[in-house]
């Protein structure tokens, strides 16, 4: 990269309950950059006033990001550095940020992290789950059949029976009723309000988290991360039979149905695991099989 005197985009994590969290390094960052880029002023506000940093806060929030980013951009080129700070936590973890991380790469500023706390990786640590590999997914999906799929998919996880989730206080209990009636096997950690004075945490299967949850009571309060750890035996063999992404196309071929319908009907089966691209290379293969025959 060619040296310039453009200023430092820096990544910041903040605490997510605690704030005696903050490294040493994060806060001399938030005190002596020009500016610092939050999610939401007015909660990064309270943070700030309680670690007695007072600098220029600007919203980069999801929903004027885009907007932001060129804002951000030509002050970073004037030699401003920036600092990108969530409510809580690592930003960019399935939070506002990447945007503005995008646009600083394309125009050759440097950006650097400032490592701390993270919900999804605190959680994996103290899970004792296998952590050979594990996968972070975000938020689960609120509907069953998106559920479904997407249990599905852990399932056929060649790579890793390990899964983290961030979780809505509103849906977690739906969440632990889901895994229940699905009969899924497996071993969850769930943690409530990590960090802070009143945090608990919950391990078992999911009709023991389900027996803690209600004895906590209301467990409509709080943040909640989620790790689930999928029995190998639950688990689907990568032997095991599958039927094949072509024969779902050639079920709804024959039944009448144009290649684009066929793919649109198996992608609106609840059993189908398969993505649209991939729907899609089957037709192609299909194509060309019957026009070499």
């Amino acid at each position: 990269m060619p040296e310039n005197k453009f200023g430092t985009l820096y990544i910041v994590a903040t605490p997510i309950g605690n704030s005696s969290d903050l490294s040493v390094r994060g806060r001399r960052i938030l005190e002596e950059a020009d500016l610092i880029a939050a999610e939401d002023t007015r909660r990064s506000m309270v943070l700030l006033n309680k670690l007695g940093i007072r600098n220029q806060l600007i919203s980069n929030h999801k929903f004027n990001e885009h907007g932001k980013s060129r804002y951000f951009i030509d002050l970073l080129k004037q030699g401003k550095d920036i600092a990108v700070i969530t409510d809580a936590g690592t930003p960019c973890i399935s939070d506002p940020g990447n945007e503005l991380i995008r646009a600083a790469y394309e125009n050759e500023i440097r950006v650097i992290g400032i490592p701390g706390p993270c919900a999804a990786v605190n959680a994996l640590a103290v899970s004792g789950f296998d952590l050979t590999s594990f996968t972070f997914l975000g938020f689960f999906p609120r509907e069953n059949a998106d559920r479904m799929k997407l249990l599905d998919l852990m399932r056929r996880d060649s790579l890793s029976r390990t899964f983290a989730f961030y979780e809505s206080p509103r849906r977690i209990m739906s969440l632990i009723d889901f895994l229940i009636t699905e009969s899924a096997v497996c071993s969850l950690l769930l943690q409530n309000d990590m960090t802070k004075v009143h945090e608990m945490c919950f391990r078992g299967s999911p009709e023991q988290v389900k027996d803690a949850l209600l004895a906590k009571g209301n467990c409509e309060k709080g943040e909640y991360t989620l790790v689930i750890e999928l029995a190998e035996e639950y688990r689907y063999s990568k032997t095991e039979h599958l039927v094949s992404a072509e024969a779902m196309i050639a079920d709804a071929m024959i039944s009448g149905m144009d290649a684009k319908t066929a793919v649109a009907h198996v992608l609106s089966d609840q059993n189908n695991s398969y993505s649209k691209n991939e729907l899609k290379s089957a037709v192609l293969r299909l194509k060309k099989l019957f026009a070499e025959e």
